[in-house]
């Protein structure tokens, strides 16, 4: 923690900067999707259990093409390629005596006292190790899934259950972070049943169980455990580390600010075997720093630290790893939430920089100036380093030294040093992340999917800006995965079957990683996507192939821009072409939708009998609304053609025509006996359309794209009903007559006579 990260700490200069960053507008997506629309159109797939809730634990097993999923009092085993088909499910509830003593232990039996499965690994190649709470009696059992794919197997043996303490936690509302490496279990849990005493703990296995030093607040002050990973060091297993993500009370917090809660990154050695006279039975390689998403700014910076999940994406070297870790904020100016890009390299080095010290209560914390003993604390035993070969071995002032000293000075700061991405004053919060390496025509990008805790998903896609390693998030798609509000718990990708499993507390969702054919029909849409997974194949907006021969793929991934690309294509969808009526001194409306959230509209007017086209600016009768133009008081010279073109990255392409007539008062009283003499014909609005054309294109027709409308296609979106002109004029007829003050005071904006 360095002089720069303290005066950070000053809630007085965040707290400006943060007031400042409260007012920014969130970022918008390009495409937006309702559960509807992607239940309709996009497959959007769904499962649920009858009475039960909590679905948490997510474990992907490309392997068995099977998804198996924990909840309360269940564990289900579900399709990859469609969760809603060939389910099974096995039920595993609390024995009876263990909820009655949950309960009489003043828990609610209903909803606290049942078995919430927490945790689930692969064991071995017919075997999950699956941990539930066990009405707070954690418990572990092996769960037999077989290994054909053909006959999908979910079987459990309730007479060879496992003591689950230091595995799950006891209380449901706890998160379980874990991993599995080899046949050892290494948890971030509360061990005891009041949530007191949380602890790091390696179970299971041939090598003897480990913990943290309890109750000392140095190594762990009240902390939420989020991720758990194994990653390797070097060629040398013996240097293999677990690396823990959680988040906790600062110690190392000045009184004056009170509680402060920070996000850290904890280390320690897979062949660690504790202490032989100090620290017996506990870690000698546990070492913690703390772990930045912050907003640099004149005033303080404006941190995120509220880690909420990490997401570990491997590459071929994987011992390198990019982590990327969604933020909140527990400031109360204003919301927001951040994704923070770590580098492995960073991490490792902030654990080989100074280490944290305090000499008293009275001291402040400090970087150690003194001697550090030899091996280096948090050094794993092994000939890679040393000749030490087990921890056992450790001197005691080695030993001494890691014990009073598991903080380290320098924080871990993120790629680029602020947030890749950041959602200030969006009404949501990050709640979970998972990432993809997606291969594209002009190199590999990462795309990023953020769940929310209002049943939402965005994708977001890291592009390289400036000068390396800057890189920006993109908000590429916003997917309302869920019916309701709820909040994300778990996600898992399936790259092989381009696959996104969710979670919420009431159900599990899967949606395609791409939709690629909604995001446009001309070539220009789809490079303006910017979509990794999609291209212009020539006739369609299609699943990027690699493979492909390059002349049939159209993409642009880092600027976006279609000018060069599609500069010779010919499939342009039609222009949309639209007729409009509107009465003097009422109001019309000029419906235009871009697809895109992105694109910014801009109106052009050419008016009847003239040559040169004017842009449409704002004034005082005009108004411009998300869904197109509304003009109010019309005059008669307001009939012309209207040119509704979007504008998104500097390309501009026309959306549709809108033909505007205005008509007198006379005019539309007329249309209104031609329309109440037509009696027998059904009412309706093609009669008074076939009359007003009669009216102002003598012979005409209207075309065939008159009828069509100027909406973002394809995607059924809710259609205004047709506004009868005869009543507009009729009311009109009546009000010829009224003082002009009354006539003023009478005109406001009117709902618009459209086909």
């Amino acid at each position: 923690m360095g002089r720069a990260e303290a005066a950070a700490m000053i809630p007085g200069l965040a707290l400006l900067w943060a007031a400042g960053l409260g007012d920014a507008a969130p970022n918008l997506p390009r495409l937006r999707l309702s559960f509807q629309e992607l239940q309709a159109q996009h497959g959007v797939r769904t499962f649920r259990l009858e009475r039960t809730c909590c679905y948490e634990a997510l474990l992907v097993d490309e392997e068995r093409g099977r998804l198996f999923v924990g909840a309360e009092n269940h564990v289900a085993s579900l399709s990859l390629d469609n969760i809603s088909k060939r389910a099974k499910k096995l039920a595993w509830p609390a024995p009876v005596e263990w909820r009655e003593e949950c309960n009489w232990a003043g828990k609610d039996i209903g909803t606290e006292c049942m078995n919430f499965v927490k945790l689930l690994h692969t064991y071995n190649h017919t075997h999950l190790l699956a941990c539930g709470t066990g009405a707070f009696h954690p418990t572990c059992a092996f769960v037999e899934v077989g290994h054909r794919l053909e006959e999908p197997m979910l079987r459990l043996d309730l007479k060879k259950l496992e003591d689950g303490k230091g595995k799950s936690p006891y209380d449901p509302r706890h998160r379980a972070a874990s991993v599995l490496v080899g046949e050892e279990l290494y948890s971030g849990v509360a061990a005891d049943l009041m949530g007191r005493d949380f602890t790091i703990f390696r179970s299971l296995g041939q090598n003897p169980s480990l913990r943290t030093e309890p109750h000392d607040s140095r190594w762990l002050n009240e902390p939420k455990f989020v991720k758990v990973f194994w990653i390797p060091e070097s060629e040398n297993p013996d240097d293999d580390k677990i690396y823990f993500f959680f988040r906790e009370s600062a110690v190392e917090a000045a009184p004056a600010m009170g509680r402060m809660t920070v996000s850290r990154v904890g280390q320690i050695c897979r062949n660690d075997l504790g202490g032989q006279r100090s620290l017996v039975n506990k870690w000698t390689t546990f070492l913690k720093a703390r772990l930045v998403c912050s907003v640099p700014g004149v005033e303080g910076d404006t941190h995120f630290d509220q880690l909420q999940d990490v997401f570990l994406l491997t590459s071929r070297d994987r011992q390198t790893p990019l982590l990327y870790a969604v933020f909140s904020t527990s400031s109360g100016v204003f919301q927001g939430s951040a994704v923070c890009v770590y580098s492995m390299n960073d991490v490792r080095r902030a654990f080989l920089g100074p280490f944290a010290h305090k000499e008293g209560p009275t001291h402040q914390w400090v970087s150690y100036q003194g001697r550090v003993p030899y091996p280096r604390p948090g050094m794993c035993p092994s000939k890679t380093f040393g000749t030490f070969s087990s921890t056992k071995d450790f001197p005691d002032d080695v030993i001494q030294f890691a014990r009073n000293h598991p903080l380290m000075y320098n924080p871990v700061l993120p790629v680029g040093g602020r947030p890749l991405f950041l959602q200030v004053g969006a009404g949501y919060t990050f709640t979970q992340i998972a990432a993809d390496r997606v291969a594209a025509a002009d190199g590999h990008y990462d795309v990023l999917f953020i769940g929310t805790d209002v049943g939402t998903v965005l994708k977001v896609i890291s592009v390289p800006k400036g000068s390396r390693p800057n890189s920006e998030g993109l908000l590429l798609e916003e997917l309302q995965v869920f019916e309701g509000s709820a909040t994300i718990t778990s996600m898992q990708i399936s790259s092989k079957r381009h696959q996104l499993y969710v979670t919420s507390p009431s159900a599990v969702a899967q949606i395609a990683l791409h939709r690629c054919t909604t995001l446009g029909r001309a070539c220009a849409e789809c490079c303006l996507a910017r979509d990794p997974y999609c291209a212009w194949d020539g006739s369609a907006c299609t699943r990027f192939q690699p493979t492909a021969k390059r002349r049939f793929r159209r993409q642009d991934i880092r600027n976006g821009d279609p000018s060069t690309l599609c500069s010779g294509d010919s499939s342009h969808p039609a222009l949309l072409e639209r007729k409009v009526l509107g009465v003097e001194n009422g109001s019309a409306f000029l419906e235009c939708e871009p697809r895109s959230l992105q694109a910014q509209v801009e109106w052009t007017f050419h008016r009847a009998g003239e040559v040169a086209h004017t842009q449409v600016l704002a004034e005082e009768r005009l108004e411009r609304t998300a869904r197109g133009l509304l003009l109010r008081r019309l005059r008669r010279q307001d009939s012309g053609v209207y040119l509704c073109v979007a504008v998104e990255q500097g390309f501009s392409r026309p959306l549709c025509r809108l033909v505007l007539h205005v008509l007198s008062a006379v005019q539309a009283e007329r249309l209104a006996r031609a329309e109440e003499a037509a009696a027998p014909a059904p009412p309706g609005p093609k009669l008074w359309y076939r009359d007003f054309l009669q009216l102002v294109e003598p012979g005409g027709g209207g075309g065939a794209n008159s009828l069509r409308m100027c909406r973002p296609q394809p995607g059924p979106r809710p259609q205004p009903g047709p506004h009868s002109v005869a009543a507009e004029s009729r009311r009109k007829g009546r009000n010829r007559r009224m003082h002009a003050s009354e006539l003023r005071a009478e005109r406001g904006p009117r709902s618009a006579a459209h086909w």
